[in-house]
């Protein structure tokens, strides 16, 4: 087991503290931004990043995963318990905690039962839909906000486009103001100079213009008073009912962090040569959402934006996550006053370009090109989340991957060797192209397991080669059984039917390269039999080959 803050040594001690400033820099306009988008104060995004980012540092195996709720998570708390109860109210708040336990309970499971491969099932294009629908969303929400427009952040799409339109006439132009100069801040200094926290920036110019020009009484929003203090242990006492309202959620969420999570924890490991381990992963995760719903926040995830910005800096290791912590301590203790006269809209500027890339923008034109039946799952993922809810689109999510896996389950690459292949094309061992099968003799080969959905296209594709007027009299079949490492009783029962049409056909059978971890489960279901088994195509070709009718 790695020791908490693996890779810290001595030459890179400067370097690890300098990236945790930066990180603290990056966090607190953001973590406050979230927490808005999630109907919450801002107490609860800069909750998370104390008590649970240490436990999380400490546990996790990737020595630069930042975790911290992110614009996705933040958005799905949202639109999960807005239907539950009114935004702003206590309940509401304390759904939000019982969420984050109850993810973090499901994180421990996934860890202990080692079931992060369920994760798996939210391929790239659903990840993108999903997270797509819920950035644009949150932009509107967001570009309500940089006008100056109120708009009920806790409806739905439309009515969100509907009250934003309706709501132009009352547009203020000193909200307007800020938020264009601060989202061309943040573009520009993010090309000219991309290590300069340009959120903090932007947080403390627009504040410093609004204290000065009193904005605030000329209809410029602020943050508002923000409680001292560092957080309490709490507990969200709810009747189990509401803790059974939560489950679908907090499904969701744990499902998408652990898809990025471990996809981003993996791709930073084998960057930087080191080892991590998924379940570990998973089980910090459990433990700083567990963290976060005991003390006043909401559900932690992992942040990609965040983890690249300390790669950038030079980060190796988690102690910019500890430093992240005890700053972010600092402030709640001594300095929240100076939260006070944040302008509403410039923390709009700053979540607002903070989510555009999750619009996927680039990934959807990839798929595009690549493959558009992955597009349109994407797309009708992408417009589920958006127009009907997180949740119908997480579970329209997994129905369309098991329809993807179906559909390419059920179209197995079938290779068919007969005595008149061309060049190139044989399926012998080893055998130089242009090697042919004896006159008589077919091999066929599938590239996939027999099971329900591809067993009966097996055996039409075994009858179109043996009746295929340009193989001659086939009276010998050898089935390459190297690739079906299972098989299910449905392909079984279609496998009968075949041995019966070649039977009938007077064509014999028999396999070769058998797996010999797949003998046993294939005998159980019978379709291992009397057949003779050959250890090579060779040897079954040339064996068959000196068998006369």
């Amino acid at each position: 087991m790695q020791p908490p803050l693996a890779g810290l040594t001595r030459k890179n001690l400067v370097t690890e503290l300098l990236a945790g400033v930066t990180l603290l820099a990056i966090a607190i306009p953001l973590n406050i931004g979230y927490a808005q988008i999630a109907g919450l104060p801002a107490t609860a995004g800069l909750y998370a990043l104390i008590v649970p980012t240490v436990i999380y540092a400490l546990v996790v195996s990737s020595r630069q995963l930042v975790a911290s709720p992110d614009a996705a998570a933040a958005a799905l708390v949202a639109s999960s318990i807005g239907g539950l109860a009114a935004a702003g109210s206590a309940g509401y708040a304390t759904m939000a905690l019982a969420q984050a336990i109850i993810c973090g309970v499901m994180f421990v499971l996934l860890a202990v039962f080692k079931l992060g491969f369920l994760a798996n099932f939210l391929s790239k294009p659903i990840l993108v839909g999903f997270v797509g629908g819920l950035a644009l969303d949150i932009l509107v929400s967001q570009i309500a906000k940089m006008l100056g427009v109120h708009i009920d952040s806790g409806g739905e799409f439309v009515e969100k486009i509907g009250g934003l339109i309706t709501g132009l006439p009352t547009l203020n132009l000193w909200s307007l103001a800020i938020s264009v100069v601060g989202v061309a801040i943040l573009l520009l200094g993010r090309r000219l100079l991309p290590f300069v926290p340009w959120a903090l920036v932007v947080l403390v110019l627009a504040t410093v213009v609004v204290v000065v020009a009193a904005l605030d009484q000329q209809g410029v929003d602020v943050l508002g008073e923000v409680p001292a203090g560092a957080p309490a242990v709490t507990w969200p006492m709810l009747d189990w009912m509401q803790w059974l309202a939560l489950i679908p959620s907090a499904i969701a969420l744990t499902l998408v962090t652990t898809a990025e999570g471990l996809l981003v924890s993996r791709s930073y490991g084998e960057k930087r040569h080191y080892k991590t381990r998924p379940n570990r992963d998973l089980f910090a995760f459990g433990l700083s959402n567990i963290a976060a719903g005991a003390q006043g926040s909401f559900a932690v995830g992992s942040s990609t934006s965040r983890t690249a910005a300390m790669d950038q800096a030079g980060s190796r290791t988690q102690l910019p996550s500890i430093v992240l912590a005890v700053g972010t301590l600092l402030l709640l203790l001594f300095g929240t006053a100076l939260l006070a006269d944040i302008p509403s809209p410039a923390i709009g500027a700053i979540v607002g370009v903070a989510i555009l890339p999750l619009l996927g923008i680039k990934d959807f034109r990839r798929l595009w090109r690549m493959d558009r039946f992955e597009f349109a799952i994407g797309a009708t993922c992408f417009l589920v989340t958006l127009f009907i809810g997180s949740i119908p689109g997480i579970l329209v999510a997994f129905v369309l991957a098991l329809i993807n896996l179906a559909k390419r389950a059920a179209s197995p690459a079938i290779d068919v060797l007969a005595a008149d292949d061309k060049p190139g094309e044989s399926l012998l061992d080893d055998a130089p192209a242009g090697t042919v099968t004896a006159p008589g003799v077919i091999v066929v080969r599938m590239a996939a397991p027999l099971f329900f959905a591809n067993g009966d296209v097996f055996s039409q594709a075994v009858k179109a080669a043996v009746t295929s007027p340009g193989e001659g009299v086939v009276r010998h079949l050898v089935v390459d059984m190297e690739a079906v490492t299972d098989a299910d009783v449905t392909a079984a029962e279609a496998f009968d039917s075949l041995k019966e049409w070649l039977a009938d056909h007077h064509v014999s059978l028999a396999f070769s390269r058998l797996r010999p971890q797949s003998r046993e489960r294939l005998q159980a279901l019978g379709i291992l039999a009397d057949e003779t088994i050959y250890p090579t195509n060779r040897a079954a070709v040339a064996a068959l080959a000196t068998v006369r009718e």
